[in-house]
């Protein structure tokens, strides 16, 4: 069941999705994780647009997409910020994936697997930890040191406030995270060749 959301875009549960996508062509996915973390699970059929592409390119894409779509992410966050992004560029209607590719493999759906990577938030988590951890302990010899865990601290405050996160963006363009799927032009050769008649060039 598709539901409006107050402060962005409309959801969609997994079963709905299932459904949509067993009875019919189904909506166009697009997951907005890192290439690294497409790579190791996405669901079939999914196109990966990660979200600062998304973002640069917003005008661009909204040419190649029609309004059946679906945004993924690992947990949602990312794919809501996409969809806000969609919307100021002219396509409100797209509707974001409740609880993201983590409630997709509690249900058991379909998976297309690859090559393990940690995603973006646990390689946050472990950047973030390790500087607070470094930062304590070197602030025994140097006091002012601590002040670099309180702004780390203050950091993922805002992060969890803003439902952003800088570290992540950043993470994110590490080679890593990145391969030749991102390429914007690779991207919308993908999107061309499936677009919709009424989108097509």
């Amino acid at each position: 069941m598709t539901s409006p959301h107050p402060h962005g875009p409309a959801t969609i549960d997994t079963a709905d999705l299932r459904e949509q996508l067993t009875t019919g062509a189904g909506p166009r996915i697009i997951d907005v994780r890192t290439p690294a973390e497409f790579e190791t699970a996405h669901i079939p059929g999914a196109y990966n647009v990660p979200l600062d592409v998304l973002r640069e390119h917003r005008t661009e894409l909204r040419g190649h997409l029609d309004e059946d779509v679906i945004l993924v992410c690992r947990s949602g966050a990312r794919a809501t910020q996409a969809g806000q992004t969609l919307a100021d560029a002219g396509l409100p209607h797209v509707k974001v994936l409740t609880g993201g590719i983590l409630a997709w493999q509690a249900a058991h759906a379909p998976v297309n697997h690859g090559r393990p990577r940690w995603d973006l938030e646990r390689q946050v988590r472990l950047i973030a930890g390790t500087i607070v951890l470094i930062s304590i302990l070197s602030s025994i010899a140097v006091p002012a040191l601590k002040w670099i865990a309180a702004l780390l601290g203050a950091g993922l405050a805002g992060a969890a406030l803003t439902n952003t996160c800088a570290m992540g963006m950043l993470l994110g363009k590490l080679p890593y995270n990145r391969g030749s799927s991102c390429d914007f032009d690779t991207i919308v050769g993908q999107l061309r060749d499936t677009a919709p008649a009424g989108n097509r060039p």
